[in-house]
């Protein structure tokens, strides 16, 4: 390897100097430049001058190819389209990134060992996450590469501004090598265990359980360790830039017991599969340097100074698994300090989906199958029960009767039961219900806070209005603190508080009193007006629950939300986020679709026998 002379820290160049020198790239590679990625939108509100200024821009991370996607993949995937779809439902234009990283030694050995070329194995493999993609229905606006030449020009051109500004350097390294996690750990990280099938003795990851192998090679150093307090002095401004909290203490404290310099290149002898050193083509660079600047090349970088925004940049969320919260909360803030980028906002780290209580893995061989569970469930059901049970803080278990009890209970026994008591019962009619209590230009005051009156002897009612007039502001708090499963559990709560409502009201009660009375020889037409005005008040306060959940609805399964909506006769524009206040919308109760007969399967039939 030729010897190669970069700036280097020394009395000529102060530590806190080089640190906060903010350098800026003039030249701009056209060929880097990427076409604005385009983004759909639902029926939604005018969005504020703010946030028209900047997309919301939200990443899951990009997926390995050397294995087919599980369900995590799955997960992850989903999780990222509801939080894009939910800032649509406000109005805001958002942008969601998904993709695939195709670089580093683990797949160079996985190409090998199938006996084909890296380029035809990776192209395989990314085309099943984007199969994936397209089925789950969610809405990315970019695909990423990592193999893509755009891709690879912005990953060239960051190394020679991280040469430039002394942050790259050439040194001996030598240390425990993980090819499963592609990255090196120092000693305090690795243990010497028992293998278990072989009963050989290896040294594993501590963190990741994954096998380490000893390597010492010339190659190039990232100056990490010049960015400990800079990155202290960030998560202190910024303390819920990890969520959730316990993993922002876990990186806090991995930085202050000290940063190692990062190995970003390994030798071309070692890994052929990768983004060539530009300035040294005896090396391959690093790939966790280069997988994580896909976020950035994704939207347009190198970027035009003072044009980041226009494509999203900065993310406003990165969503990853908690076992790779290292790379894009410590070595990934670092990268862009010294490109002098715009940090990511924050970064939203999830639990994993286990098997048996035991962390899904291709080598265990305890994954689930992706496609398979949305063959046997749909589309719109694995997105909700993911969500739904997901775990941000803790592990969820993976399991399909527990599926089939939550199907039953939350979709077919709550939203979908709801919707056939109001919609197909007989003795009422929807519109008439809408017409005679719906309140658009309603504001609620401390005189009158509700836009619908109940009796004194009503004990239920009220509560069920004030539970509904909440749940906005509520699940948007939620969403705000990135726990989606906690959203759509409290969107859950309300359709289950207006089954217990509409089954202690009985408006069917009501309706057969009326009948009755109406069948008298001398019919009391006072007591008929009041028992249909009290029937219809029932119907109308559930409709609204259904209305207004079913628009809350529509970023966790798209299909079956506006299916409801449809039922309800909602009109495509009143199914953005200002519709959700109780009264709102006078002009629904006439059905779009054919509704069936009542106990013909609904909006959730029951599943196959088999289960």
């Amino acid at each position: 390897m030729r010897a190669r002379v970069f700036p280097v820290l020394g009395a000529s160049t102060p530590l806190q100097s080089l640190i906060a020198r903010r350098w800026r790239p003039q030249w701009i590679c056209h060929n880097c430049q990427q076409r604005q990625p385009q983004y759909r939108r639902l029926a939604t509100s005018t969005p504020t001058p703010a946030e028209q200024a900047k997309p919301y821009y939200v990443t899951t991370p990009i997926f390995y190819v050397n294995a087919a996607p599980h369900v995590g993949h799955m997960y992850t995937m989903i999780l990222t389209d509801v939080l894009k779809r939910w800032q649509q439902l406000k109005g805001r234009p958002a942008i969601l990134l998904t993709g695939t990283d195709e670089h580093g030694i683990k797949i160079q050995r996985a190409a090998a060992k199938a006996n084909v070329e890296p380029e035809e194995f990776c192209d395989k493999g990314a085309e099943v996450f984007r199969e994936l993609a397209a089925r789950i229905d969610i809405s990315n606006d970019v695909f990423m590469r990592t193999t893509g030449k755009k891709h690879k020009q912005a990953v060239e051109y960051a190394w020679q501004m991280l040469e430039q500004g002394g942050y790259i350097y050439e040194s001996k390294h030598e240390g425990w090598y993980s090819v499963s996690d592609e990255t090196f750990y120092p000693q305090g990280q690795v243990q010497l265990i028992v293998d278990p099938p072989t009963g050989r003795k290896i040294m594993v990851s501590v963190e990741t359980g994954k096998e380490v192998e000893w390597t010492s090679e010339r190659n190039y150093h990232f100056r990490l360790s010049a960015f400990q307090e800079r990155l202290l002095e960030f998560y202190e401004r910024n303390p819920t830039f990890i969520v959730p909290e316990s993993r922002m203490n876990e990186i806090v404290r991995q930085v202050r017991d000290g940063l190692e310099d990062l190995s970003v290149s390994r030798p071309v002898e070692r890994l052929t599969w990768g983004v060539r050193v530009p300035t040294d083509p005896s090396q391959t660079m690093y790939v966790w340097l280069d997988a994580l600047l896909n976020y950035a090349s994704a939207v347009g970088y190198p970027f035009t100074p003072g044009s980041e925004s226009a494509g999203g940049w900065p993310a406003d969320v990165h969503v990853v698994g908690k076992d790779i919260i290292r790379f894009h909360c410590i070595y990934w803030p670092a990268f862009l300090m010294a490109l002098d980028l715009p940090l990511p906002k924050q970064v939203l780290t999830t639990a994993h989906w286990t098997l048996g209580k035991q962390k899904m893995s291709k080598s265990v061989g305890n994954v689930v199958n992706p496609f398979f569970a949305l063959e046997r469930f749909g589309t719109d059901v694995m997105r909700w029960y993911l969500i739904h049970d997901g775990g941000i803080t803790d592990d969820a278990d993976y399991d399909n009767l527990h599926i089939v009890d939550k199907y039953k209970k939350g979709l077919q026994g709550g939203v979908g039961n709801l919707a056939s008591r109001i919609l197909k019962g007989k003795g009422w009619n929807l519109r008439h219900a809408v017409e005679n209590f719906a309140q658009p230009d309603f504001v609620p005051t401390a005189d009158a806070p509700r836009s619908l009156s109940f009796k004194d002897t009503d004990e239920i009612g009220p509560p069920t209005y004030d539970s509904l007039a909440s749940l906005p502001a509520e699940a948007e708090r939620l969403m705000t603190d990135l726990l989606p499963n906690k959203a759509l559990q409290r969107i859950m709560d309300s359709v289950y508080t207006a089954n217990a409502y509409v089954q202690h009201a009985a408006p069917w009660t009501l309706v057969k009193l009326r009948m009755a009375e109406q069948a008298n020889p001398t019919p009391d037409t006072a007591r008929i007006a009041e028992l249909d005005e009290s029937a219809h008040h029932i119907v109308f306060l559930t409709a609204e629950t259904l209305r207004i959940t079913g628009i809350m609805l529509q970023p966790f399964m798209p299909g079956k939300a506006k299916e409801l909506l449809d039922m309800l006769g909602v009109a495509e524009e009143r199914r953005g986020w200002e519709w959700c206040q109780v009264g709102r919308d006078a002009g629904y109760g006439t059905p779009m679709v054919e509704l069936g007969k009542r106990g013909e399967g609904g909006l959730f039939p029951m599943l196959s026998s088999q289960w």
